[in-house]
């Protein structure tokens, strides 16, 4: 039986991707924040931001089941809001997990790893695309992410171990619910962008709505996992209106966004 670490166990895409890899035979290890509820062979507590904590939990998961195949990386949190009001706090803080917590793990568990291994990190359609306004935090760390993801892919490459980004459009997730709240509250607290944010927020719950049940991101990861050669990217529910905002000319794109939340 193959050992799987998964971070975010207690999430809704975490929690269906650990249910899908008991199914499927894996010995699942589940990682979060706090209590969580997670269909995992063992459970661990953990906050990923904090050093010494990830550095115990990857030497208890060591002890509690030896070698590791496979880690897949789903913790993260959102934050929306304008980067020039911004605070320095919770900037910094979504780099601490989004990116801080990825590097962290992989550090701390790599040397459990051997030629074969594999390691999904999930990032975000947005990554790719030209930020959209009020996103940019939350793009920028999935940015960082993908380029941390590549790296790392062209190191590991040289052990024989496999890095895999997965890349979920709109999931249906208490993720939503928190991109909902996070709007909301920045339509509440901005002082320059009032009327520009509630058109904003019409945007992104038309986005939203084309979202999937967690259960095809969970597939995606077992066909990653399972394959000989996994893939670099594994893209879910790409919205067709963002890939095609992306694709125009800059000023173009400034020019529509300004048109529309103007």
């Amino acid at each position: 039986m193959k050992n799987v670490v998964v971070t975010g166990a207690g999430g809704g895409m975490g929690r269906e991707i650990c249910l899908s890899l008991c199914d499927a035979g894996y010995k699942v290890f589940g990682i979060d924040i706090g209590e969580f509820d997670s269909p995992c062979h063992k459970k661990y507590s953990c906050d990923l931001t904090d050093e010494a904590a990830v550095r115990e939990t990857a030497r208890k998961i060591g002890e509690d089941g030896g070698e590791i195949f496979a880690l897949v990386h789903t913790a993260g949190i959102y934050k929306l809001g304008s980067l020039v009001e911004m605070d320095e706090t919770d900037f910094i803080r979504v780099f601490n997990v989004n990116l801080g917590g990825v590097y962290r793990i992989n550090r701390e568990m790599i040397k459990y790893m051997r030629r074969g291994s594999r390691i999904v990190i999930t990032s975000s359609e947005l990554a790719p695309l030209d930020p959209l306004p009020f996103t940019g935090i939350y793009g920028i760390t999935k940015s960082a992410l993908e380029k941390y993801a590549f790296s790392l892919r062209m190191e590991l490459n040289l052990l024989g171990i496999s890095v895999s980004v997965l890349r979920p459009g709109a999931v249906k997730t208490s993720l939503l619910s928190d991109s909902t709240r996070e709007l909301d509250k920045f339509i509440d607290t901005t002082e320059i962008y009032r009327c520009n944010a509630k058109r904003f927020k019409a945007i992104v719950d038309s986005v939203e709505s084309r979202c999937v049940n967690p259960r095809k991101i969970a597939k995606t990861v077992i066909r990653a996992l399972n394959c000989r050669h996994p893939r670099l990217v594994y893209s879910v529910n790409r919205n067709p209106l963002l890939l095609l905002l992306s694709a125009l000319p800059d000023r173009l794109q400034l020019w529509i966004i300004k048109l529309i939340l103007k």
